[in-house]
């Protein structure tokens, strides 16, 4: 396992989106019931749940609201929420990659075509896009009081197969199929694992210059104010 120093470059930040409190509820709110849905309300035989509850518990999203949502989501009444992906080509041959959680395709298609009306860019067609990034597991673990080479070996044990790290966190990669089972490996030995998600990581990155990446971050900041809109991904070298 080796550092390649491209975390920066994985994910275009939520910044004044995740400020407000109530979009952080929403989309753990959907999570919730999205699991549920697909996996029952058992959280010990449910990994998606038991993921989506961990980070209900993170962002303090009420017990009493976390306990309604999952006997919502048991009520043959409430829509399931579709996971879905749009590709987009950005500015300057920059890709983008939007994943999706709605209970309305239409919606979210008119909003996609709103959004490069507005800030530029273009929708692509399916795998145009995709096929230059790898879907990994990423969890963050905090740099305070973690020895970095303890935690590289306690990962490789667990099943990683990356290891970067930011200014402030040590960043675990896995499979996507391993992200579940080695976050719990590593909190069994003591270690105490932050953000924990399914990310696209890009196999190459695109040089833009000064304009021409404010105009991507444009674009990416308004995808990122929609509701329906969980993450977004990019391969722009920041």
């Amino acid at each position: 396992m080796a550092g390649h120093s491209k975390w920066a470059n994985i994910k275009h930040r939520k910044g004044r989106a995740d400020a407000a409190k109530g979009k952080v509820f929403s989309r753990i709110t959907k999570e919730i019931i999205s699991a549920v849905k697909q996996g029952g309300t058992d959280p010990k035989s449910n990994p998606k749940l038991r993921l989506a509850l961990q980070k209900a518990k993170a962002a303090n999203l009420p017990n009493d609201n976390i306990q309604r949502n999952i006997k919502k989501a048991t009520s043959s009444d409430q829509a399931d929420y579709i996971e879905m992906s749009y590709e987009l080509y950005g500015h300057g041959g920059v890709g983008i990659f939007v994943e999706v959680m709605t209970d309305n395709k239409n919606r979210i298609a008119s909003e996609m075509r709103i959004a490069t009306n507005k800030r530029g860019g273009s929708v692509a067609a399916p795998g145009s896009v995709a096929f230059n990034f790898d879907r990994k597991g990423v969890i963050q673990v905090s740099k305070e009081n973690m020895d970095e080479d303890e935690l590289f070996l306690l990962a490789t044990d667990a099943g990683a197969d990356d290891f970067d790290s930011s200014d402030e966190q040590f960043i675990i990669v896995t499979p996507p199929d391993k992200l579940y089972s080695v976050k719990e490996l590593l909190e069994e030995k003591g270690v105490t694992c932050g953000e924990s998600n399914l990310e696209m990581i890009p196999k190459n990155s695109v040089d833009c210059d000064e304009e021409t990446q404010k105009a991507n971050e444009a674009l990416i900041e308004w995808l990122e104010d929609l509701d329906d809109v969980d993450a977004v991904f990019h391969n722009m070298n920041v």
